[in-house]
């Protein structure tokens, strides 16, 4: 195999998402740590978009940002849901291969919907909430989840470990089979307590579907 063929076999393993670990990469960007890129409005914190989408281009350099439009034809389609005068925003955001969509209100610096927002307010609820997209896909996730550290830092709790617990538990297919996954899935948690809240929600969310 000449060296061109290896380069080749390289580039596929990065563009094809078959072919993606994604446990592996979520996971580093679960571990990441973002603090000293937040940005403080009053009482709340958000992540710098620029910063953010740059880590994600680093992560996946096929990564994309969409923001949905609303509207009945093309003429007078518009970048937010009108919801009784305020607006909401909707962006899927694209890494390894799978999108997830977030919405946002359009709010203000007290967290309150703003009633007819102007273009500017439109604008920074987008990309606050591609980043909140992000977090979908694991960066910053912490911050929306009221921790002040990233999974891992200050745990001994190895992540790629929980997160296939938490596969478990949604594979379950009785009652028993989640009791089970959900026995091991807490043990493995440890004293943490971050992953205790997310191993519990897990459970809950399955065994509601299971009835």
């Amino acid at each position: 195999m000449n060296q061109e063929t290896k380069k080749y076999e390289k580039e596929v393993l990065i563009i094809n998402p078959t072919l993606i670990d994604r446990h592996s990469l979520i996971k580093d960007l679960l571990a990441k740590n973002v603090n000293e890129h937040l940005e403080k409005k009053g009482k709340l914190s958000y992540l710098s978009w620029a910063w953010a989408w740059a880590e994600a281009l680093k992560a996946d350099g096929n990564a994309t940002f969409k923001v949905e439009m609303f509207g009945d034809s093309e003429a007078v389609k518009k970048c937010y849901m009108d919801i009784n005068g305020t607006a909401m925003v909707f962006v899927t955001v694209t890494m390894f291969g799978k999108p997830m969509t977030c919405q946002l209100p359009v709010m203000n610096h007290l967290n309150k919907a703003i009633i007819n927002p102007d273009a500017f307010a439109i604008n920074t609820a987008i990309m606050r909430c591609m980043t909140k997209g992000l977090a979908l896909h694991g960066l910053g996730m912490y911050i929306y989840s009221g921790e002040d550290l990233p999974e891992g830092e200050g745990s001994d709790v190895d992540v790629g470990v929980m997160i296939d617990h938490l596969a478990a538990i949604d594979a379950a297919s009785t009652l028993e089979e989640l009791k089970d996954a959900y026995t091991t899935a807490y043990t493995a948690c440890g004293a943490d307590k971050s992953w205790q809240k997310k191993v519990i929600d897990a459970k809950d969310k399955r065994k509601g579907a299971l009835k």
